[in-house]
């Protein structure tokens, strides 16, 4: 009887955790459409998306899986595959602008984040955090889902993606979570990113707004004037930032675009050698057992028969012993085999490498480059828009 209790202690428990969605882990099974927005949603009720660039991850520690496999594909895909689930969500319908940002960007709304854990062409693993601006947690999870290098697009249609249902479960779990917000919910989340943002830029001034508990959760503790001139500069100045934000996307975009193909041929590709090196091995495996069942008969014959035995087979016994040793050989010889494409795939991997573009902006009339990781840009940038905060408002920002 006790035990019909224990579905109201797991709801109780759900209900005691926030009305997240949480999943520890979802394999992807074949087709998984992304769900779309079934009439358009108001612009008051529309949530802006920043998506992290991912974590690159680590390679596998096995040799035979990271053949092939670099840090610098790695940290090509961890630019890639946000600007892929940017395309996905904003094709939903359920969002504003859905922007890729450096990591420890300040100021969303609702934040992605993505972390690799496997990616080798026919395997692909994410770790997906998404929180928003109040620091409350939507969702945490990692989806993973596994291809042939015949589910990859031929060249002539590079904008398709082997592994877009994995894109959808994605969109489709942070849209789930969105159709739960009331009209209040999203207006806090908006005042808290603004207020976020104006704290970040000028915490002398605005930090006191906010409260943040120990779990890192902030509220809302106070609203600025509708008429305070400092709030509207910052505000002000959130549109420029956005605006960086948008010419940073065009240089992920056009990266996205650029790679896009031969990112795909190097998958496909690379994919075809791993399962050749498969059967290779396995083919060579088969003609060792074999190999070493022949001689080890050979000399169970020579071991157990009588002379007369021994006489009488001798022949077979050869023929076994030779046999058995060849095709030891060639299975060896199958094995160096694999070796052929494990260089081909270290080449092909060689090939793919990514590389940050300066970035020039201008800045109340002077001109300014940015240049390093996307990272470095950015906070290269919010020195710059601190440095106008403080001339127009005549403060002195935190860290001046």
């Amino acid at each position: 009887m006790r035990w019909r209790w224990f579905p109201f202690l797991l709801m109780a428990i759900g209900w005691l955790a926030g009305c997240s969605v949480t999943g520890p882990h979802r394999d992807i099974n074949g087709e998984v459409p992304a769900q779309k927005a079934a009439a358009e949603i108001p612009e008051a009720q529309l949530l802006d998306v920043w998506i992290e660039l991912f974590d690159p991850g680590e390679l596998p520690d096995d040799p035979e899986d990271a053949s092939g496999l670099s840090m610098d594909i790695r940290a090509a895909e961890a630019r890639y595959m946000p600007e892929r689930l940017r395309e996905t969500m904003e094709r939903t319908g359920y969002w504003g602008a859905v922007r890729v940002v450096p990591r420890g960007t300040a100021g969303s709304e609702v934040l992605v984040r993505g972390t690799i854990m496997a990616s080798d062409g026919e395997r692909l693993a994410l770790r997906i955090t998404a929180l928003d601006a109040s620091g409350r947690e939507w969702h945490r999870g990692s989806y993973e889902a596994e291809v042939t290098a015949a589910d990859y697009p031929p060249p002539e249609q590079p904008e398709r993606e082997a592994f877009q249902s994995l894109y959808n479960a994605i969109a489709n779990d942070l849209a789930r979570f969105r159709a739960r917000l009331s009209r209040e919910d999203i207006v806090t989340i908006r005042r808290t990113a603004a207020l976020r943002f104006a704290a970040d830029l000028a915490p002398d001034a605005f930090a006191g707004h906010l409260q943040r508990d120990d779990d890192e959760i902030y509220t809302v503790a106070r609203l600025p004037a509708q008429d305070d001139p400092m709030y509207r500069r910052v505000n002000a100045i959130r549109e420029r930032d956005f605006l960086l934000i948008d010419t940073l996307n065009g240089h992920f975009d056009n990266f996205y675009r650029e790679v896009q193909e031969p990112y795909n041929e190097w998958r496909r590709t690379r994919s075809e050698e791993a399962a050749a090196m498969r059967e290779i091995r396995a083919e060579a495996n088969k003609r060792k057992v074999l190999g070493a069942l022949a001689v080890l008969g050979a000399i169970a014959i020579e071991a157990a028969g009588s002379n007369s035995t021994r006489r009488a087979t001798g022949g077979l016994r050869n023929v076994m012993i030779v046999g058995g040793a060849y095709a030891i050989k060639t299975g060896f010889d199958k094995d160096s085999e694999t070796a052929i494409h494990r260089d081909a795939i270290e080449e092909l991997g060689a090939s793919f490498a990514s590389e940050t573009r300066p970035l020039v902006v201008d800045v109340e009339g002077e001109t300014h480059e940015l240049t390093g990781s996307a990272e470095e840009q950015y906070t290269k940038w919010r020195a710059l828009l601190k440095q106008i905060y403080a001339s127009e408002t005549g403060l002195v920002t935190s860290g001046e």
